[in-house]
C-alpha cells in the first residue's frame, strides 16, 4: 500500500520563497510515490483577525500556487478544508482528550499570544494544535510533511492518537513527521536567525512567488552576509550565507560544495547576482503559471470542488467509525 501524505499551508498573506522551499516543491516530488492530500487550511487562518474578503482572494490564490508548484489534481487530493466539516468535528472530539498542560507548552502558541498576552488570546489559537491532529488523522494519513517549527504539533498528533486508541480501540493511525534535510527551514534575507515569513514587516526580508524579476534582483543584493568573507557552507558559524546557499541549492539542484567551487576566491556581490538569476530561471515559471490559473477562475474552482467531494467521501467514513466508537448518535 502507498502511504498517505496529509499537509496544507494558511491563505494568510503572499506566500514566499520559503513556502516553496520548504513545502511545496518537496510535495510535488511526493506526491509520485504516495497518496496526497494538500488542503488550504482555512480555519487555521482565522485564529488570528482576517479580513473576510481577502480571505476569499488569497484562499484562490493559494489553490494556483498549489497547482504552479506542481501538485497534480489528477495525482493529489486539493481541497479547502472549512469545506469539508468533518474537520471540525473530528477537532472538536478530539479537544475533549486534549490536556490544557499539553496546548500551554506548544511553543507557537507562546509566540503568537505574546502580542496581546495570553489573557487576550483567542481560544481558537489555543486549541488549533488539536484541530490540526484532526486534519492528519481523518485520513489515516501515515506521513506528515512538516516544518521542523511543526514538529511539536506533529507529535501532539501522535499523542492523541495514541491516547483515543487506548481509550475506545484501535481507530486512528499513529502518523510519522517528514523533516526535508536541506531547506525545511528558510531564513530570512535580513534577519538569518528567524525564520522568513509571510507576516514580516519588512517585505525586503521575503522573496513573494509572485515577485517580479527586478525586485528579486533587489531583494537578493540587499541581503544580509556575515561579518567574514567566503562563500562557505557553515550555519554555525556563517547562518546568513549558508541560507542563501540553501536557497541557490534549491534553485539549480548543485551541491553546497559545488556552490562553494564555484565562487571560491569571488565576492558576496558575485555569489548574490548568480543567486538572484538561479531564482529567476527557477521561479519565473512557477510565478508565470500562477497567474495562468487566476486568469482561469472557473477552472480552479471545479479542482477545488473535485477535491472536496473526494475528501468529504473519505472523511464522512472515518467520522461514521469514530461516531460509533465514541458511542455517539443512536
Amino acid at each position: 500500500m502507498k502511504d498517505i501524505v496529509f499537509s496544507g499551508v494558511q491563505p494568510t498573506r503572499n506566500l514566499h520563497i520559503g513556502n516553496y522551499i520548504g513545502a511545496l516543491k518537496q510535495w510535488a516530488h511526493i506526491q509520485q510515490q504516495h497518496h496526497c492530500y494538500f488542503c488550504i487550511v482555512y480555519e487555521h487562518a482565522i485564529t488570528v483577525p482576517q479580513d473576510p474578503k481577502l480571505l476569499r482572494e488569497r484562499t484562490l490564490t493559494v489553490a494556483a500556487v498549489y497547482l504552479a508548484a506542481g501538485i497534480d489534481p489528477k495525482k493529489s487530493i486539493l481541497f479547502i478544508q472549512s469545506e469539508v466539516p468533518q474537520h471540525t468535528e473530528l477537532g472538536w472530539l478530539m479537544m475533549t482528550l486534549a490536556k490544557m498542560g499539553e496546548l500551554e507548552r506548544m511553543t507557537q502558541y507562546k509566540d503568537k499570544s505574546k502580542k496581546g498576552g495570553t489573557v487576550g488570546a483567542g481560544v481558537g489559537l489555543f486549541g488549533y494544535p488539536v484541530l490540526m491532529a484532526a486534519d492528519i488523522l481523518l485520513y489515516d494519513t501515515t506521513i506528515v510533511p512538516v516544518g521542523e517549527d511543526q514538529l511539536q504539533h506533529a507529535e501532539l498528533t501522535r499523542v492523541l492518537a495514541r491516547r483515543f486508541n487506548e481509550k475506545f480501540g484501535e481507530t486512528f493511525v499513529v502518523p510519522q513527521p517528514l523533516i526535508q534535510k536541506i531547506g525545511a527551514r528558510i531564513m530570512s534575507l535580513q534577519e538569518p536567525d528567524a525564520k522568513m515569513s509571510k507576516s514580516d514587516e519588512s517585505e525586503m526580508a521575503s522573496i513573494f512567488l509572485t515577485d517580479d524579476n527586478d525586485t528579486i534582483r533587489k531583494k537578493i543584493m540587499r541581503s544580509v552576509t556575515d561579518s567574514t568573507t567566503g562563500v562557505t557552507f557553515d550555519p554555525e558559524k556563517k547562518p546568513a550565507v549558508s541560507n542563501l546557499m540553501t536557497v541557490y541549492h534549491h534553485m539549480t539542484g548543485q551541491t553546497m560544495k559545488e556552490i562553494e567551487k564555484a565562487y571560491e576566491g569571488k565576492g558576496y556581490g558575485d555569489f548574490k547576482k548568480g543567486l538572484a538569476e538561479a531564482i529567476i530561471t527557477h521561479m519565473g515559471p512557477v510565478r508565470d503559471k500562477i497567474q495562468t490559473y487566476l486568469s482561469d477562475p472557473a477552472q480552479l474552482n471545479k479542482i477545488l470542488d473535485s477535491g472536496r467531494d473526494k475528501a468529504a467521501a473519505v472523511a464522512e467514513a472515518k467520522m461514521k467509525v469514530v461516531r460509533e466508537t465514541m458511542g455517539l448518535g443512536r
